[in-house]
Parts: C-alpha cells; sequence; structure tokens
C-alpha cells in the first residue's frame, strides 16, 4: 500500500483554530462589504504587480492592502492541516475515505465550475474564480468529516 503523506495529528486542532476565523472573517468580509472599512496596509515584496490604473512592478517592494492575502493564507493553511491530518486511529478504511471524498470533492468542484463557464458572466465568473480557489478544500473537509462522523454514530449505535 502507498504510503499518505500526512501531518500528525496535533495539527487538526492548530488547522481548526486557523481555519474557523478566517472563514468567518473572509465571509464578513465578501458579504458585508467590510473590505474598505476594515483593512491591513503594508509594505511587501512582490514578484509581480498591475494596478488597475497604475504601473506595473516586477521584483521589487509595494504598499498595499494586504487583508484578504491574510485571510486567504491562513484559510488555506488551516484548511490543509484538518483536511490533511491523521485521525486519531488512521485505518485503510479512513484512508479510503480521505481519497473518495478529495476525489468526489474534484468532481464536485469542476462540475460547478463548468455551469459557472456556461452562466455566469463578468464580474460576476471573476468571483466565482476567487471562490473557486478555496472550494475543492471545503467540499473534501465537509465530505469526509461527514462522513467519519456517520460511521462512528452508527457504530456507537451497534455497540
Amino acid at each position: 500500500m502507498l504510503k499518505q503523506i500526512l501531518l500528525p495529528n496535533r495539527f487538526k486542532l492548530v488547522g481548526w483554530i486557523l481555519l474557523v476565523p478566517s472563514a468567518i472573517l473572509g465571509f464578513l468580509l465578501m458579504l458585508s462589504g467590510l473590505e474598505s472599512k476594515f483593512t491591513i496596509k503594508s509594505k511587501v515584496f512582490a514578484l509581480y504587480d498591475d494596478e488597475i490604473l497604475g504601473d506595473k512592478s516586477h521584483f521589487g517592494i509595494i504598499s498595499t492592502d494586504i487583508t484578504n492575502t491574510l485571510v486567504g493564507v491562513f484559510f488555506i493553511l488551516g484548511a490543509m492541516m484538518v483536511g490533511f491530518s491523521k485521525e486519531k486511529q488512521e485505518d485503510e478504511y479512513v484512508a479510503n475515505l480521505r481519497l473518495s471524498s478529495l476525489m468526489w470533492a474534484v468532481w464536485v468542484n469542476y462540475v460547478l465550475l463548468f455551469l459557472s463557464f456556461i452562466f455566469i458572466y463578468g464580474m460576476g465568473f471573476f468571483h466565482v474564480m476567487i471562490y473557486n480557489m478555496f472550494t475543492v478544500l471545503i467540499i473534501f473537509i465537509g465530505r469526509f468529516n461527514v462522513i467519519l462522523l456517520k460511521n462512528k454514530m452508527i457504530s456507537t449505535d451497534e455497540k
């Protein structure tokens, strides 16, 4: 059997601590229009920067709002830790469930993306593409944990 590259189980808690607040803040920023009021400005190194009505720069220090960057980085780190940390009892069933959930998440994600290409246009499509960066992890974590929870409830009922 192939050896899976998984983080130790203790990373799951750290992942949830990063994922939940960043998801809440991300939704608040997205839905409430707080982006203009809640900003963190900083100077950062940029490989490439192309301002809409400004200059292009390569390999330089720029001053920019990093709020969305921080929320996205913490969300991805948290989701990766939650999704790819070992369970307390990691067995062949859990490994198979992890693989099938990941494959299912990729399928669902690309069906949604396919439908978006056909039915969504303009800036709405741009927003869909932004959200699409996160949907594979969200769908994977959701399906994996729901099935794992159902399995634990069934096995508890049988005892």
